[in-house]
């Protein structure tokens, strides 16, 4: 059921790799009204804050920040971070529940995108990551990129 997205990417939740081990994903739906979408072209979101959560048999996201249209009219959603329904299959819904009703972990929003006209979001099935996670995550990105570096110096010398 995992999926990876091929759009334009809108928006981008770029701690969510830092404060969260992603297991899983699903491309979903967004519910928008108005000129939201076209705002969201224009990348007018922000999605830093998002979290997602399962209520009656829905998905919904929180906190996901689309700017009013300048250009909008009498239908412009009035709040911006409103409540935004997401539009899953019911066997995910079902999954993704069980799944995040466990200790530790959360519904993570990944991206916002475009795929053949309509507006995608990845959200993510992360576990929060402790504070010693975070610094073995950075010891070893530093690692791999000295050791990136000393094969490229390598190169050039064997040249």
């Amino acid at each position: 059921m995992s999926k990876k997205s091929d759009g334009k990417v809108l928006a981008q939740n770029k701690k969510a790799s830092h404060d969260y081990f992603i297991e899983d994903t699903y491309e979903c739906g967004l519910v928008l009204t108005g000129t939201e979408i076209k705002s969201l072209r224009l990348g007018r979101a922000n999605i830093g804050d998002a979290f997602a959560t399962i209520r009656n048999g829905e998905a919904f996201v929180h906190n996901m920040h689309i700017s009013p249209f300048e250009q909008g009219n009498r239908f412009n959603p009035s709040d911006p971070t409103r409540a935004r329904k997401l539009l899953l299959k019911k066997v995910e819904i079902n999954k993704l529940l069980g799944q995040a009703k466990q200790e530790g972990y959360t519904l993570v929003p990944l991206k916002v995108y475009v795929r053949n006209g309509y507006a995608k979001l990845l959200l993510g099935l992360g576990k929060g990551k402790k504070q010693y996670d975070k610094r073995d995550t950075a010891a070893k990105r530093d690692a791999q990129r000295d050791i990136q570096r000393a094969l490229r110096e390598k190169q050039k010398v064997a040249r």
